[in-house]
């Protein structure tokens, strides 16, 4: 793990080539991957870096101009003599070092090259693979993961032959000479030395071994399954580290949680709302482990009541000011703040959040509330976003029982 204690120099850039095309998976780059788009992944692995001060996309396509704007990079425009399936990485990589020069008079120290291709790529593999660089004064390196496998050819003879083995030899692993299989997925090199020789392994170059659970690149829709289900996992492991070991006590806001914040009115004024029906069951199987929850809304609205009586929920509704409500409620039903975890999506809810031991934002929360949220859910309010928290709840208390 990168040391967070450590310096570096303030001039090195994240650089991630993204073109439009791609023969194998058309739209690649752009694929949805656990509701983002595939090179959302690097560029916030990229942003978490402690190393880089700059994230630059390097792009021919205007949709993956915009995710990447969206997303927090800088984006340097790649001609289309370079964005063709035979142009090289370094192609890419050179254009933009040769942009910077010429547009702002910029050469980096240091450039890292972040593929876009492998989600599970997280910030501290980019340090890491930098610290490697650095502490070994080497000019080049790149990410690997230890490779214990047997290759084999086939020759003009239709024979096979051992490659990295004598097929008169079977060696137990740990008997076997390190091997290592490159990742794809991060490599650094020293600028100067890289414009110079235009590949990325020149010199002195050095290895920084990942971690293998983080290893995969996206070559075809398979690994984007595969993708799926170990960042599903990752999510959730991190997301139930968030909460409190001790949970008291689970409180929601109503509309934007509960709903999609929406409202539709008919012609003679009456207003109705959209539920899931996935979060009633959520409620219901957060409600067997007997610890309170509460909905606490600052809307007078019959369908708070209707909704919270038809789950069997304690609510508040037509409140002003949520955090008296909140406290008072904690002192009645005597639990600690620290241990009570608070679900909301908008800015009255804030204060609340900061109160407790875990504010929670729905997805689609307005983004002042992120900024304050411990956690934030990978659904929307209205689209699964209880019965997301409520099974996590549940885990994290099995959990802690189990432990």
């Amino acid at each position: 793990m990168a040391d967070i204690s450590k310096t570096y120099p303030h001039n090195i850039i994240a650089i991630i080539p993204a073109r439009g095309g791609s023969k194998g998976m058309p739209r690649k780059n752009v694929q949805m991957l656990a509701g983002r788009p595939l090179i959302a992944y690097a560029i916030e692995a990229s942003l978490q870096a402690l190393c880089v001060d700059r994230v630059i996309v390097s792009t021919d396509d205007p949709e993956i101009y915009a995710i990447a704007k969206r997303y927090g990079a800088v984006v340097v425009w790649r001609p289309s003599e370079i964005s063709g399936d035979m142009a090289s990485s370094e192609s890419s990589l050179l254009h933009v070092l040769t942009h910077l020069r010429k547009v702002e008079d910029y050469e980096p120290e240091i450039v890292v090259f972040v593929q876009c291709t492998s989600p599970l790529t997280l910030g501290q593999d980019i340090d890491c693979t930098v610290d490697a660089l650095l502490a070994n004064e080497a000019d080049s390196a790149l990410a690997v993961t230890p490779f214990h496998y047997f290759l084999w050819r086939e020759g003009n003879d239709r024979c096979a032959t051992g490659i990295n083995h004598k097929k008169s030899e079977r060696l137990l692993r740990q008997c076997q000479t390190p091997q290592f299989l490159e990742t794809g997925a991060v490599y650094a090199m020293r600028a100067k030395g890289f414009l110079t020789a235009k590949h990325r392994f020149f010199g002195k170059t050095v290895m920084y071994e990942m971690p293998s659970d983080r290893v995969l690149e996206i070559d075809e829709p398979l690994d984007l399954e595969i993708a799926q289900i170990r960042i599903r996992k990752r999510y959730k492991k991190n997301a139930i580290s968030l909460l409190p070991r001790y949970i008291e006590a689970v409180v929601f806001d109503f509309d934007g949680v509960f709903t999609d914040n929406r409202v539709s009115v008919s012609e003679e004024g009456k207003e109705s709302v959209f539920v899931n029906r996935s979060d009633g069951l959520g409620i219901s199987e957060f409600k067997k482990i007997g610890i309170p929850c509460v909905v606490i809304s600052s809307e007078i609205n019959t369908v708070v009541k209707a909704r919270c009586e038809k789950i069997q929920i304690e609510y508040f509704q037509g409140v002003k000011d949520k955090s008296v409500v909140l406290q008072t409620w904690a002192e009645k039903k005597a639990v600690n703040l620290e241990n009570v975890v608070y679900v909301g999506n908008d800015q009255n809810d804030i204060e609340c959040m900061q109160l407790v031991g875990c504010g929670v934002a729905v997805k689609d929360a307005h983004e002042t509330v992120k900024r304050v949220s411990k956690l934030i859910l990978q659904n929307n309010g209205g689209h699964g976003a209880v019965r997301e928290i409520c099974d996590l709840l549940i885990a994290k208390i099995q959990g802690v029982k189990n432990a």
